[in-house]
């Protein structure tokens, strides 16, 4: 899985860089632009990976996959202060061993202040973990491990989590796996219920296993996180599967998961996509709009030919009126060069649920990624415009998605710094 993704990371730099001078500066909007930190000390994490989130006081936290005070990982917070400047503090570090290591999703709260997240797990360290940080009265944060996966034979309870999870209203979590599973192959994943006990204990069950029906029509690789509608139905897309052979391993599917009143859950892929011209391997899981009923997503690769893999594109899905199926409409392919390419993030709608936002990895200036704008047009269409393009040095590589703070400022990460062997990432800020 990640040889494929780093695979597909490097074919997409070079074709972004042989179309760059090749191609003209798209339109961009005006916006201003604030680094609010750089993570300059290792032991302070690198390489943030997952998205951001507020508290109720406006304070960030967010995930690294490496650094901290054992080479793992962190969970880190950012304060504002009166200044406008923000002070970084770690609130755990991450080890090889018992709570594992490499968290890649984005974190949650619950209703009293606790968070969780996941851990992906190293190759020679197991398999990745579901873990809760409790914060104490001194302002320390104590970590505990609601459950480790690969418990079973074979990883059929799954393995390698790279998504955060959800809650249910009763407390339930759930969250899905890029690997493991019923099938042979590493790579299918599953989705997963975490249920908690009365001792305090978690118990695991598993809600679908994808590559259950003949060459994985129903999708594999399980990287983003899944969304719930009002009715308890649970969306997410794959990174595989799916019924096209364009693509080597698939191209990925967008999925539904119903309940059944027996417990079992019933799959519906909702699109497959082919490549050309609806996208390829979607990264990123979905949102709904402000009235619960389209659903819109990004996928990294396919789109149009410009890029190695394809540029990506923004994409929408709309339920048809008869016979549960669901139409899947491009909303925007992208373009190697200054245009920005292969959004790795999901979407994010303004308060007003209007206009997208969103960051491509590729593309932008120095080939850098960008931060991008989706403005609805009055025929139905939608106006995209690059707000930020970044310098890959000092910054660059945003693979998350954005944030929105209350008065419409978007929050974000860079995963990298260019050349500078003395920055592992950037957390920033655009004022639209």
């Amino acid at each position: 899985m990640r040889q494929k993704r780093l695979w597909f990371m490097l074919s997409g730099i070079l074709a972004v860089l042989a179309m760059a001078l090749m191609l003209p500066t798209g339109a961009v909007a005006a916006s201003t632009y604030k680094l609010l930190h750089k993570f300059v000390e290792y032991a302070h994490g690198a390489w943030p990976h997952g998205g951001l989130i507020f508290d109720a006081t406006g304070n960030l936290y967010g995930t690294t996959t490496n650094g901290g005070a054992y080479g793992g990982g962190t969970v880190f917070k950012l304060t504002p202060n009166s200044d406008r400047s923000w002070t970084e503090s770690v609130l755990y570090s991450f080890a090889t061993g018992a709570d594992s290591d490499n968290p890649q999703g984005t974190l949650i709260f619950d209703a009293t202040g606790n968070l969780y997240g996941t851990t992906t797990g190293s190759q020679d360290d197991g398999s990745g973990t579901v873990f809760k940080l409790t914060p104490n009265s001194d302002g320390s944060w104590t970590e505990s491990v609601l459950y480790t996966f690969c418990s079973l034979k074979n990883c059929t309870d799954g393995a390698n989590p790279q998504a955060g999870l959800i809650f249910d209203p009763a407390g339930n979590l759930y969250g899905t796996t890029a690997a493991g599973g019923l099938c042979n192959s590493a790579a299918c994943g599953i989705v997963f219920k975490l249920t908690p006990n009365s001792d305090g204990s978690w118990t695991e069950s598993v809600l679908y296993n994808f590559c259950s029906v003949s060459n994985c029509a129903d999708g594999s690789g399980a990287e983003a996180g899944l969304i719930v509608d009002t009715a308890g139905n649970l969306y997410g897309t794959t990174e595989f599967g799916g019924t096209s052979t364009a693509c080597t391993d698939g191209c990925g599917v967008a999925f539904q998961l119903t309940p059944n009143q027996d417990g079992s859950w019933t799959e519906s892929v909702l699109h497959s996509f082919t490549s050309t011209p609806d996208g390829a391997n979607p990264f990123a899981g979905l949102i709904f709009d402000a009235a619960g009923k389209n659903l819109y997503g990004t996928t990294f690769g396919g789109g149009d030919e410009l890029c190695y893999v394809g540029c990506g594109v923004v994409f929408k899905l709309t339920p048809n009126s008869k016979g549960g199926s669901w139409t899947e409409s491009v909303l925007h392919r992208f373009g190697a060069g200054p245009l920005a390419a292969n959004p790795h993030g999901g979407l994010i709608f303004d308060a007003a649920g209007k206009n997208l936002y969103g960051t491509t990895q590729h593309g932008g200036r120095e080939d850098g990624g960008a931060v991008f704008k989706l403005a609805p047009n009055s025929d139905g269409s939608r106006a995209y415009s690059v707000l930020h393009s970044f310098q890959f040095d000092p910054a660059g590589y945003p693979v998350s998605g954005l944030v929105l703070d209350k008065a419409g400022n978007l929050y974000g990460t860079t995963s990298q710094c260019g050349n500078n062997a003395n920055c592992y990432g950037v957390v920033f800020e655009i004022t639209p």
